[in-house]
């Protein structure tokens, strides 16, 4: 099995690093069942990411027709304005406005708002490259963060059901996606995490479906750490409304 994990310029090192590490530890335990890669829409180079100096190398490009798994991170920079996307009804908003994007990038200044990063990955070859993805059967799209923004902006994710930061669950809604507020959704060949730090449960929760809960368990000891929350699903009962 094929893990590609894409860089992308102003990318988020810990949405890259976490399930990188995850995903690589749980190939070694079991036996090169899984290896990882680190790729680009452009192909092999170095990638700066949106924090500080720190550059992450892509080994080679992100391809679809190969990667059986891939995820991607979200953005790093600052939080831009909102434009009143908080206010949850959606009506007649924009799929920029919700994600603060219009306010972004309407002020050169802002352009290292974290909205502003991910709308550019728009002018790049990654769209494409992600349409391809979710279209080919037997392929898993994964997100972290601000990843399935990505996705969103290029309307990968109409009625699909996925989450992001919680600070972008309106975003997700007006780019008519079905916004979750969970760590991690399973909606089949799409699995999306929240916060940042939920890159380490996606990763995890990945292994236990894709590997099984003994790998995905070996690791957890391995990284003295434990996954966080009830990964969502589309299946079973609906909780009362008055709850």
């Amino acid at each position: 099995m094929l893990a590609q994990i894409v860089l992308f310029d102003g990318f988020d090192p810990l949405d890259v690093v976490a399930p990188y590490e995850v995903l690589f530890a749980g190939g070694v335990l079991a036996d090169g069942a899984l290896t990882v890669e680190l790729v680009s829409a452009e192909g092999a180079r170095d990638v700066p990411s949106g924090t500080g100096p720190l550059s992450l190398r892509a080994t080679g490009v992100l391809d679809p027709a190969r990667a059986d798994l891939i995820v991607v991170p979200g953005a790093s920079g600052r939080l831009g304005e909102r434009d009143g996307a908080g206010t949850g009804d959606g009506a007649g908003a924009s799929v920029d406005s919700a994600l603060g994007v219009d306010s972004a990038l309407g002020d050169p200044a802002s352009s290292d708002t974290i909205p502003a990063i991910l709308a550019r990955t728009l002018d790049t070859g990654l769209p494409s490259l992600l349409k391809e993805a979710c279209a080919r059967p037997g392929l898993t799209v994964a997100t972290v963060c601000g990843g399935s923004m990505i996705l969103a902006m290029a309307g990968l994710l109409a009625g699909r059901h996925a989450t992001t930061h919680h600070l972008g669950l309106d975003g997700l809604t007006a780019a008519g996606a079905v916004a979750v507020d969970a760590r991690v959704v399973d909606d089949g060949d799409l699995v999306t995490g929240a916060g940042v730090t939920s890159g380490l449960d996606l990763g995890l929760y990945l292994l236990e479906r894709e590997l099984g809960p003994r790998i995905a368990l070996g690791i957890e000891r391995l990284f003295a750490y434990e996954r966080r929350g009830t990964v969502w699903h589309h299946t079973g009962l609906a909780p009362a409304s008055h709850v």
